[in-house]
């Protein structure tokens, strides 16, 4: 009988440790799958190192700062953190030591982010990710601007520190599109205005500027409210879903900062929460008073098929666009992006437009497969004026409307950007 007794207890002993252990899997994967869709690792790894260990030089108004090793060694990462101390560092952006985070880190959008979330979050750094010792670099900075203190003041004045709260009257597809965009997927750091306190003007769709567009980088972040042209108005939810998917769809495709956001967050993101990303963005009403749908016009294709074509925008498109593009200006299909009707095309800051025929565009790159073509750059083969004539042309063909380039916005991005690398990588997480 004690054998017996003994036996069954052993047994359901060792049944709650093999449930402990599953239980303990689920919230180390829940933990995965937050971090991917906040893209923790694009920002604290650099290409060819270790996840999570720092490093990533990031460009601010006063100097250049360094992100840190946030891998679970407790001498140069976070190994030595609480649960409490994680939360405090993430969600208010003070880190254990008491100083306070830079707002490059997105703690403004985190601290929306659910209690199960952070605790998720949490065992996935400290149980998966391996430790890497890697000491930190100190902020270029320059003293007194280097000063952590006012941030305090700056969090009082611009931070809502509130958790993100279902909204009534909404469905669930909408609330957890909203929560993922306003908290994890920190979708306002790039597309909404900034003052000059290089706070965000909105933290949430309580205000129209929020998701409005704003510049980034020598980038146009574009408007993620129903603008037209150059918005989402024209774009389905479908559209929304199948471009933070794959990085494409049939209004073109993703570039810039946004490929890495597709290649390192969205893509591993499930069916389900994409719809509610798209669903919440769809909903959002545009920030411009004056919207009006894309009109195809073919009297640029009649114009490009004239031998020799007037005009150096012109001429430059048949040199170097027209074989990607084609004189429609439709592309070919979702994969070599068309330009007719394309959303950023249209942006009324043209820097997307200059850039990305000045510096081309990195690789997408979905379940593994990276893009077989890519935007290349042009800086080496066109004139600053040659670049403002071909942007200006293509913005305002097959009925586009935005306005004229000028060659000046042309040296000045030329002379602050440099070309996308073609090295076609996805940052690992572990």
């Amino acid at each position: 009988m004690r054998i017996l007794a003994g036996l069954a207890a052993g047994l359901a002993v060792a049944g709650w440790m093999v449930g402990a252990a599953a239980q303990d899997d689920a919230m180390i994967a829940k933990g995965e799958y937050i971090a991917r869709a906040s893209n923790c690792v694009a920002c604290h790894s650099i290409p060819g190192g270790p996840a999570f260990a720092g490093g990533l030089k990031m460009a601010t108004p006063l100097g250049a700062i360094y992100a840190t090793n946030i891998t679970p060694d407790t001498e140069t990462g976070i190994g030595s953190y609480t649960l409490d101390d994680f939360d405090r560092a993430v969600r208010e952006g003070v880190a254990k030591q008491g100083h306070r985070l830079y707002p490059a880190m997105p703690y403004p959008s985190y601290a929306k982010l659910s209690t199960d979330d952070i605790a998720a979050m949490y065992a996935y750094f400290m149980k998966a990710v391996p430790a890497v010792k890697l000491a930190n670099k100190p902020s270029e900075i320059p003293s007194p601007w280097n000063m952590r203190w006012p941030l305090a003041i700056w969090n009082l004045l611009f931070v809502d520190f509130d958790r993100y709260e279902t909204v009534d009257g909404k469905d669930e597809a909408w609330n957890r599109g909203a929560y993922l965009v306003q908290g994890a997927g920190h979708c306002g750091a790039c597309h909404t205005p900034r003052s000059i306190a290089w706070n965000e003007v909105a933290l949430d769709d309580s205000d129209t500027a929020y998701l409005a567009g704003a510049p980034l980088d020598y980038w146009s972040a574009p408007s993620l409210r129903q603008d037209k042209p150059a918005g989402l108005g024209q774009w389905s939810v479908e559209d929304i879903a199948a471009y933070l998917k794959t990085g494409h769809n049939k209004f073109g495709g993703a570039y810039g900062t946004m490929v890495e956001v597709v290649n390192n967050s969205t893509q591993f993101m499930t069916d389900a929460d994409l719809n509610g990303m798209a669903t919440y963005l769809k909903s959002l009403p545009a920030a411009r008073s004056a919207t009006s749908d894309h009109v195809y016009s073919d009297a640029t294709t009649a114009a490009l098929k004239k031998r020799p074509p007037e005009g150096v925008g012109a001429l430059s498109y048949l040199q170097y666009c027209e074989a990607c593009h084609v004189d429609t200006g439709m592309g070919y299909g979702t994969w070599l992006a068309p330009l007719a009707g394309n959303t950023s095309l249209m942006d009324p800051d043209p820097s997307s437009s200059i850039n990305i025929i000045l510096n081309g565009s990195a690789r997408i790159v979905v379940a593994g497969m990276p893009d077989s073509y890519r935007m290349p750059p042009f800086r080496g083969l066109l004139t600053d004026v040659q670049v403002a004539e071909l942007a200006t042309f293509i913005r305002s063909g097959w009925g586009n409307n935005a306005p004229a380039v000028t060659a000046a916005q042309v040296a000045e991005i030329r002379a602050n950007t440099r070309p996308a690398s073609d090295r076609v990588e996805v940052l690992k997480m572990k």
